[in-house]
Formats: C-alpha cells, sequence, structure tokens
C-alpha cells in the first residue's frame, strides 16, 4: 500500500517522499524501515490457546515498542491505534502480532510484566489521524528553527530530527553531541517558541545515520536504515584480517565510524586464514633469511624477500612456505626462493579478441588536429625575421672590413634605386625650409672654398662659410663612395 506523497501526479511522473527509497510519513506497509514479514500468519492455534494479547508498534523512521491491548479489542499488522503516551496519547501502527512478538521481546530482553509494556487505548479514529498528519507536517518548520536557536545560543551539538507526538502536544529532538551540553536554557527557548512539550535525547552517530538514512559507498541503501537492528563493535582488527588498508577515509561510513559490513565475512576470512602460518615466521634458506610481505588469501599465495635484499620479492605457494618451515624445525636450509618461485605457473590472462568483428567505439569521432603552441610561432617568425636582417647587413658590414688591395680600385657600391630617392626627397624638403627661413641663404650642396687671407669679413660670413664647408665635405665623401 502506498502513501499520498508516494503517488504519481497528474502527468504520470512519481512524486516520492524524499527518503532515500523508504517512507517519510510512515503510512507505507512494504516500503518501511525494518519491515517484518509475518511468516505465522497462516497458522492456526492449537484449540484452547488465547492468542498473545502484545503487539509490536512502529513510529517514526523504525522506532518501535510494545503494547497490551485488551482482550476484547480485535488488531491485525497494519492497524493505525492509538497508544499510551506521556503525557497524552501516541499514534503509531502495528508492525507485528501474534506468536513472533514473544521471539522479539525476549530478543530485546523485555519482560511481559515490565513497566515498559504500556496500554493500547483504541483504534485511530479518523480525527486522531487528521491530528497526527498534521503534526508530522509541523516537523520540517520545527526543525529549522530550533537549529537557529541553537546556533544564537552557541551549542556545540547538532539538532539531527523532530518527532511529535500524535495529539501534537510534545515533541521530541533528536541531536549529537560530542561532550555533555547544558540545554537547559534551550528547552525554554523551545517550548516558548512552539508552545510544546520538549524532551531531548541524545542518539549517537550510527543511530542518527540509521534515522535519517541514505546510500553507502557500495551504491545501496545504508544496512542500519533498512534491516539491521542492532549495532556490533567494529575493530580495526577486522581489516587487517581482510589484507584491507588502514585507510579511514575508506574504512568509515557516513556516520563517520568504522563500516558494520566489515564484519560481515569476517568469519570467512578467519577460516581461510587458519591453514596460514603466522606473519611473523622467517624462512631460512640457502642464501639467506626471508620475511613475510603480503598474501592472497584465497588464492593461496605468499610473498616474501630477503633481509638484505628487500626490493626484490618472490612469490610462493602455501604449500611451499609450509615445506620451508618444516625443513627450518629440522634444522635444515631451504633452497633459494627464486627455485620455489620457478616452479609456480602464472595463468595467462585471456584478455578480449575482436572474434565477431566489432569495430571501434571511435571510429565516427573525428581526428583532433594537433595543437601548435602560438608563443612558438611567434618566436620562430622573430627569428627568420633576424636572420634576413642580418643577411641584408653583412655585405655592408664585409665590405668595410676589408681593405682594397695595392694596385686595386675600389668598386663603386650598388645603391638601392628607393634609398636614393628616399634621400633626394629629404634633401629637397630640407632646401624648401631652409629658402623659407633664409631667402638669401645659398643652398647647401654648394662647394665653397675657404677663404684664408680675407681676414676682414664679418663674424656672420664667417659662420655661414664654416657651415657650407662642412656640407661640401660630407657630400663629397657620400660623391667618392
Amino acid at each position: 500500500m502506498g502513501c499520498s506523497s508516494c503517488s504519481t501526479n497528474k502527468n504520470g511522473v512519481p512524486k516520492g517522499c524524499k527518503s532515500n527509497g523508504n517512507c517519510g510519513t510512515g503510512t507505507c506497509g512494504s516500503g518501511n524501515k525494518l519491515a517484518v514479514f509475518d511468516w505465522l500468519s497462516n497458522m492456526t492455534l492449537p484449540t484452547g490457546e488465547a492468542p498473545f494479547n502484545i503487539y509490536e508498534v512502529r513510529f517514526k523512521n523504525g522506532r518501535k515498542h510494545f503494547y497490551k491491548s485488551n482482550p476484547k479489542m480485535r488488531i491485525s499488522m497494519g492497524d493505525v491505534v492509538a497508544v499510551e503516551g506521556s503525557p497524552g496519547h501516541d499514534i503509531g501502527i502495528v508492525s507485528l502480532a501474534g506468536e513472533l512478538v514473544k521471539v522479539q521481546m525476549k530478543k530485546r530482553k523485555v519482560e511481559q510484566d515490565s513497566e515498559d509494556v504500556k496500554k493500547i487505548y483504541r483504534k485511530a479514529t479518523q480525527k486522531d489521524i487528521d491530528v497526527w498528519q498534521e503534526a508530522r507536517g509541523r516537523e520540517l518548520e520545527t526543525q529549522r528553527k530550533g537549529r537557529e536557536i541553537i546556533s544564537k545560543l552557541g551549542l556545540k551539538m547538532k539538532l539531527s530530527d523532530v518527532e511529535f507526538q500524535g495529539d501534537g502536544n510534545k515533541a521530541t529532538f533528536y541531536y549529537t553531541a560530542d561532550d555533555r551540553v547544558d540545554f537547559r536554557q534551550l528547552i525554554r527557548d523551545l517550548a516558548g517558541a512552539f508552545s510544546i512539550r520538549v524532551e531531548m535525547k541524545q542518539v549517537g552517530m550510527r543511530q542518527e545515520a540509521a534515522r535519517l538514512g541514505g546510500v553507502g559507498s557500495c551504491g545501496r541503501e545504508l544496512c542500519c536504515s533498512t534491516w539491521l537492528t542492532d549495532f556490533r563493535k567494529v575493530n580495526t582488527a577486522a581489516a587487517r584480517y581482510q589484507q584491507l588498508s588502514l585507510n579511514p577515509l575508506k574504512l568509515a561510513g557516513q556516520c563517520g565510524k568504522l563500516k558494520c559490513c566489515l564484519n560481515f565475512e569476517l568469519d570467512s576470512y578467519l577460516d581461510a586464514l587458519e591453514s596460514f602460518p603466522k606473519q611473523d615466521v622467517v624462512l631460512k634458506t640457502e642464501k639467506g633469511e626471508a620475511i613475510f610481505v603480503k598474501m592472497d588469501i584465497f588464492k593461496k599465495l605468499l610473498w616474501y624477500t630477503y633481509k638484505e635484499e628487500k626490493m626484490k620479492w618472490f612469490k610462493l605457494s602455501l604449500d611451499q612456505v609450509t615445506e620451508i618451515i618444516e625443513l627450518n624445525e629440522g634444522n635444515e636450509l631451504g633452497s633459494p626462493l627464486e627455485d620455489y618461485a620457478s616452479e609456480i605457473e602464472e595463468e595467462v590472462e585471456i584478455s578480449f579478441e575482436n572474434v565477431v568483428g566489432q569495430d571501434s567505439l571511435t571510429r565516427f569521432d573525428t581526428p583532433k588536429k594537433p595543437r601548435r603552441n602560438k608563443r612558438r610561432r611567434r618566436n620562430q617568425n622573430q627569428k627568420n625575421n633576424s636572420n634576413s636582417n642580418s643577411n641584408q647587413k653583412s655585405p655592408n658590414n664585409n665590405s668595410k672590413k676589408q681593405a682594397p688591395k695595392q694596385g686595386q680600385k675600389q668598386k663603386p657600391r650598388p645603391k638601392n634605386t628607393k634609398q636614393v630617392n628616399n634621400q633626394e626627397k629629404n634633401s629637397n624638403q630640407k632646401t624648401q625650409q631652409n629658402k623659407k627661413r633664409n631667402p638669401n641663404r645659398k643652398p647647401d650642396n654648394q662647394n665653397t672654398p675657404k677663404n684664408n687671407n680675407n681676414n676682414k669679413q664679418n663674424s656672420n660670413q664667417r659662420r655661414n662659410n664654416k657651415r657650407r664647408n662642412n656640407n661640401g665635405n660630407k657630400n663629397a665623401k657620400t660623391n667618392k663612395q
């Protein structure tokens, strides 16, 4: 049977109650945590024996208690009942009835006449169910506001879950904490904020994970939230026996403790290790003493290495190791480990063979073009440009260095037409500018001889003659070249 939150929408899409595979509202019969199958339901009681009047009632997140009913009241599995609370009444679902309840009470060490076994008042009416569902709807908002109050008070505790009683007059706050917490002020604030009776209950990390649920590293739901009823101690010795690396990140579950599944296969490993020698046994051979490195339990293989040469390992079978140990007990040395390792036949692993003629999965993929670094391109271009410039400058430099031989005339250097045109344009521009400044001034290219005898010239004419002589000497040098 399914509840309203697990039904589908108008479009046919399932809603889901977002509790990692388990019912979050507690109204589904088969989808609940720690559901029980009554395999004695079809069995009739012997004649003259009355049915057992104690029932197991389930509440939120798999919380279960035993309740005693009136013999005149007919109750079966799946009925919603109103039970005794403290104070008021609570609403729960009958999860187990009949003779199996005796087995569960014996397992939990609960006697029939104990005070923990309370009463069942009646079957829940529609009004009781409406009040119960309304109270369950307030749990998320209460949890959110409760966390805000805890953060304001600065308490070192984590509020994991809130559970309202069926009549809505009381709420139980489940929390986890490393140390003792003084929450007297917290209870006053919570009671004033929600106008309810408040009960604080501390749970462990494993109980918190069992209540909240989740998915483990194996890809399945947590064992503690689905079928595991008790929490046994888990030690690191279980990991050592199974030859697992002592990595806390891999060995710890969502609760932060060691995984419960480390105990599941421990018995089979202990049975297999009975025939193996102890790891501190030293093998004495003709080449030297060998110590243990590691083992493969189910393949019955062991690895040993010499004390002096620890870099090289030798693979031996269990029978070979026992043979060496027997020889050592008789004060005899075994042969070197190389001889034993050569006797072991290694199995050839059969790789995949393309028998049917399948093509590769990447046959439709476009080949990727090789990426070329842009920086390399720039560096190559710069190198090429520098080489070309050096090649252009090298003949001029060599011509300057090489002096002409005696009796030979120096050949005139060929000039580029572009350079000549550029020089002519520059000289014409200079002459035009000089004319604008001094219209009576003569051009610079015109050579004037020195007049050393005329000492009566003005200082202005001497300056002009010096400038003209300097320009003339420069032009003469260029013409000779």
